[in-house]
């Protein structure tokens, strides 16, 4: 009894510090804070972009030549308004669907959302296995999808649905258990603050206020925060806000942040550091390992928006969706990944369908997914890689992206206690000798396999 009561009270010491540490306005400071244990066992989030941008629905597509960045349907007021490579596109395809008198504020009228059911979306996110979800708040086009008082006559509430948006999604979210985080633009393209000889009277009078009501309102479990690059973090007064969510705001002990707070941010400062599409902004992140926790951020196409003009090639299939996370989760990351909704309250059929096959992989499958870190022996990944390994305590996870038909060789693990399909009752065969593992293929058909896209075997004990 005594031995029970000093672990309790070991961890209530541990707790309360971790809660009551004070964080200065400063990076070395922000940077101690550990990222919450919840964000790395999560391993899969739904990103949801959603906007005015969702009226017109429309970026150019790979099969039009365009670079990654060129095919963000989010982006469409600014594309279509400034001299850029793809303007073009933007300014034939908006003269063509809706005349060149029609402004990108009269949209206003079309967003509607009368079709927005926040119950049947947190039922998707549920059944697609998700632990977490990340709502765009406000986009770079400034429009707020909750009544903020700084967004006047520019929020979901003032025009369009008339609605609190975010607050109807959150309360849904939540009543599943999932955790809930909100995307915050730091920029505003057409905010006239929003330049550097006001950029201190847009930080006060425009964004804290915003950042703050979000969090006191809502209380997030994740302020994922972009649109970070004109500006150094010193300029945007990040490690302020930082300070102040970690110290006294009301999730201080549990909110998750990410890496972009500034054009010199990612991968280096904050809490987790991201990836968007494979890509950082130094270069390819395939096989790149990062020193704290990470995500990967892409949409199921090719846009993160909704965009109309994309088709059924433009989509990943639901096997490589799987394979995707599986990729992600064996390097010691997360799968943060994209749905666009249509203007009137509608997840695409299609984005419904791949969320679902998913969650049906998950349901076999999950132990060797949630809760699971990188295991430190294996091999390194590659394009080439079939074969990936998560671990939890000291049992191994081998995943494989093609069902085996030879032996599948582990190396560098101790002899396990039982070597099983994850799923399946099938009996598995297995020898071990001078240090490597032997599984011999399962006699699985299409009628008793587990599962479709890739097979777990979980090696119990094998580790050390």
């Amino acid at each position: 009894m005594k031995i029970k009561l000093l672990i309790l009270a070991l961890c209530l010491f541990a707790g309360n510090a971790f809660a009551q540490k004070t964080y200065q306005n400063n990076w070395e400071s922000i940077d101690s804070r550990p990222v919450p244990g919840w964000f790395e066992d999560a391993k899969f989030g739904i990103f949801i972009h959603w906007g005015l941008y969702s009226v017109p629905a429309y970026s150019p597509t790979a099969r039009d030549k365009v670079g990654v960045y060129d095919r963000y349907a989010e982006w469409y007021w600014r594309r279509w308004q400034e001299p850029n490579k793809t303007q073009h596109f933007f300014t034939d395809f908006h003269n063509k669907a809706f005349g060149p008198n029609v402004k990108y504020q009269d949209f206003t009228h079309q967003f509607k959302a009368e079709l927005f059911q926040p119950d049947e979306w947190a039922k998707l996110f549920e059944n697609a296995g998700a632990k977490y979800v990340v709502l765009t708040s406000k986009h770079h086009e400034g429009f707020t999808l909750w009544p903020s008082k700084q967004s006047w006559n520019w929020n979901a509430v003032d025009v369009g649905p008339h609605r609190d948006l975010l607050g109807d999604l959150t309360k849904s979210v939540k009543s599943k258990n999932i955790k809930m985080g909100y995307y915050y633009s730091l920029l505003e393209w057409y905010n006239p603050l929003y330049k550097k000889e006001t950029l201190n009277e847009y930080i006060d009078q425009h964004m804290f206020p915003q950042m703050k009501d979000l969090v006191n309102t809502y209380h997030p479990d994740l302020v994922w925060t972009d649109g970070e690059w004109d500006y150094t973090s010193d300029k945007l007064r990040s490690t302020e806000f930082l300070s102040w969510l970690y110290n006294d705001s009301p999730v201080r002990a549990s909110v998750v942040v990410n890496d972009r707070w500034g054009k010199e941010t990612r991968s280096k400062h904050g809490g987790f550091y991201t990836t968007e599409y494979d890509l950082v902004h130094n270069g390819d992140a395939n096989g790149l390992d990062f020193a704290k926790p990470w995500e990967e951020c892409r949409g199921i196409a090719g846009s993160f928006g909704y965009n109309r003009s994309e088709n059924l090639e433009d989509y990943s299939t639901s096997e490589q969706l799987v394979h995707m996370l599986i990729n992600k989760v064996a390097r010691g990351g997360n799968l943060l990944l994209n749905i666009g909704p249509t203007a009137d309250g509608r997840i695409p059929v299609i984005m419904q369908q791949r969320l679902t096959d998913i969650g049906s992989w998950l349901k076999v499958n999950g132990e060797g997914i949630y809760g699971t870190r990188k295991w430190a022996k294996a091999p390194k990944v590659t394009p080439a890689t079939k074969q990936y390994f998560t671990q939890k305590g000291n049992d191994l996870y081998l995943i494989t992206t093609e069902f085996p038909t030879t032996a599948l060789q582990v190396a560098g693990v101790k002899k396990p206690v039982s070597v099983t399909l994850v799923g399946s009752n099938v009996p598995i065969k297995s020898t071990f000798k001078n240090g490597v593992l032997s599984i011999a293929p399962p006699a699985v058909t299409p009628g008793n396999s587990p599962c479709e896209y890739a097979w777990v075997f979980k090696l119990t004990s094998s580790t050390e």
